[in-house]
């Protein structure tokens, strides 16, 4: 199993992602006077970046990005921060406050966003050597709080509302779904990542845990990812749920 994850696991995940990503853009055209748009936008954005940030394969002496070689930039702790656990927190903040009707709720996630923000963009600066060899475990767990909020609040919507009948024939129930279990799962090993930690000319690696992380990683994303295409490809339009229900 080890082998097989050293040797296929960004392949197994960088398929499912843009799988996703290609489903979208595929049914682009059911979904392009709904909001679900722009979290097309968004899969399409997570494929690029994920394809920049595996630069890092190219940054040893005998490859072309030799240069980056003991840089403050020779990993991609600082992308992977940057797109994933702040540029994904606030597209859903934004994507959320898009679908959900109560104001209230709105008021609270633009709140908790922007706190979210501001607080990662500070501790950044006050930690900034340490931004390019390690992850943040509290940008990681605001982040994962504010993801709660935006999942649960809709929710509660749900509930409240006649969407209750049909809940399980939207993208939106599927999408918050998926990424509420994905950071349920994934939030807790951030605790771990002393394990995971690179500094420079000296990698300080805990395998088995690596191991470990990878696998949670890899089945979590497989489920997210593939929760995302299923909906896309099976999901009706919201406006065509409701003509269908009147």
């Amino acid at each position: 199993m080890n082998e097989f994850l050293l040797q296929n696991y960004m392949l197994i995940t960088h398929s499912v992602e843009v799988v996703a990503a290609l489903t979208g853009v595929f049914f682009y055209r059911k979904y392009k006077n709904e909001t679900t748009k722009y979290f097309i936008y968004f899969l399409v954005y997570l494929t690029i970046c994920e394809f920049l940030s595996g630069y890092t394969r190219y940054v040893y002496p005998d490859k072309f990005l030799h240069m980056l070689v003991g840089t403050i930039v020779q990993k991609n702790h600082w992308w992977t921060t940057l797109f994933w656990k702040i540029g994904a927190i606030m597209f859903f903040a934004f994507y959320f406050n898009k679908i959900l009707k109560t104001k209230v709720f709105r008021d609270i996630i633009k709140l908790a966003s922007s706190s979210f923000f501001i607080i990662s963009i500070i501790y950044i600066l006050f930690n900034w050597e340490a931004f390019f060899y390690k992850f943040f475990p509290l940008i990681s767990v605001l982040g994962a709080l504010v993801i709660f909020l935006c999942t649960v609040f809709y929710f509660i919507e749900t509930l409240q509302s006649d969407k209750l009948l049909t809940f399980y024939k939207t993208v939106n129930f599927y999408i918050s779904a998926a990424i509420f279990i994905w950071w349920l799962i994934i939030t807790p090993l951030v605790f771990y990542d002393v394990y995971f930690t690179y500094e420079i000319g000296n990698s300080n690696r805990d395998w088995d845990f690596m191991f470990l992380r990878w696998q949670i990683y890899l089945f979590a994303n497989i489920f997210m990812y593939s929760t995302f295409t299923f909906a896309l490809i099976f999901c009706k339009p919201e406006i065509e749920n409701n003509t269908m229900n009147k």
